[in-house]
């Protein structure tokens, strides 16, 4: 008998329309000869399932189910695919571990610290993982463009702590850009990280481990003419993605190694990404780590299965089995 499956997708961020499209692309990723498979939507309060006939049903809360045909459908798996709050930071995951239904990526505590960009960073910075210099700045708080220069220097990034997709993320390069980029970061979370700027090559490595196998793909090298890799260069094809990246093999290895390293740090589960920049003389710096990465028909995560060797429909299917 088939499993059923639910994509979970939406959300209350202004990533939500990037997880619809992340839906689109897992569900067909995911092989339907093994598996029944429903997109459930959320945002706020109104959960709701598309039904295979173009209508929507509500999601009973209460256990997360749904009614069809008059009878009640259940699912065996829930596989989340919110980018934002409430399904990368924990709070989905818990809801799910209270109704014993399995999920494709990390437990509550590993997606709490992955989404807290300042926080995550600052706890790998302990294990020996190359950082920017940073700071963080909570609602209500405000620091001065002196202490912005001093600390931190220009040009330096500011941006949401919480979230992606380069929503409200500004390259600062002048005094006068400060406060106005601290604005825009605070009308997308209620942190601000403010980083220094690390001139280099950008990079990023997928990781997926099972009871059997750990798995690191190859890693792609960004390029884009942008100021830096932002939501255009994401998803309006304004960047280059070179799959595999042109590292030495040296390179390549200590990469796939530490990133390897870091999913066992986190306790991780499920895909995770890992962004890096390369500075000089080979250094490798990390940037953040994703739990739920993007899984659109552009996304880096199919590009590198692809240049792995691998099925998608196969590795999806190690997500999905390795939870039971």
């Amino acid at each position: 008998m088939k499993r059923t499956i639910a994509i979970v997708c939406g959300g209350d961020t202004s990533e939500f329309q990037v997880s619809l499209r992340s839906a689109q692309g897992i569900y067909s990723f995911i092989d339907k000869e093994k598996y029944t498979l429903y997109i459930v939507e959320m945002h706020g309060l109104d959960w709701h399932v598309q039904l295979p006939d173009g209508g929507k049903a509500p999601i009973d809360r209460n256990d997360f189910s749904f009614q069809m045909n008059g009878r009640k459908v259940t699912f065996d798996f829930a596989y989340i695919t919110i980018h934002g709050t409430p399904g990368e930071d924990g709070r989905l995951q818990g809801y799910f571990d209270l109704l014993h239904i399995p999920y494709s990526c990390c437990g509550v505590l590993a997606a709490a610290l992955t989404y807290d960009k300042f926080a995550c960073n600052q706890y790998l910075k302990v294990f020996g993982v190359r950082i920017a210099e940073s700071l963080v700045l909570r609602q209500g708080q405000s620091i001065s463009d002196e202490d912005v220069i001093e600390k931190i220097g220009l040009p330096c990034f500011i941006k949401p702590s919480l979230g992606g997709s380069s929503f409200g993320v500004t390259k600062v390069k002048t005094k006068e850009q400060i406060q106005p980029a601290i604005v825009k970061a605070f009308d997308e979370a209620q942190e601000v990280l403010i980083e220094a700027y690390m001139e280099g090559t950008e990079v990023t490595c997928g990781c997926y481990k099972t009871k059997e196998k750990s798995v690191v793909f190859p890693i792609t090298e960004v390029v884009t003419e942008n100021e830096f890799f932002d939501y255009d260069a994401k998803y309006n094809g304004q960047v280059s993605e070179i799959t595999p990246a042109r590292l030495s093999d040296d390179l390549t290895h200590r990469i796939q190694t530490l990133t390897s390293a870091i999913y066992d740090i986190l306790g991780a589960s499920g895909i995770i990404r890992v962004d890096y920049i390369i500075t000089a003389g080979d250094k490798v710096n990390l940037l953040e780590v994703n739990t739920t990465p993007g899984m659109t028909a552009t996304s880096f995560i199919p590009q590198q299965v692809r240049a792995a060797g691998l099925d998608i429909k196969d590795v999806m299917t190690d997500i999905i089995e390795n939870q039971f």
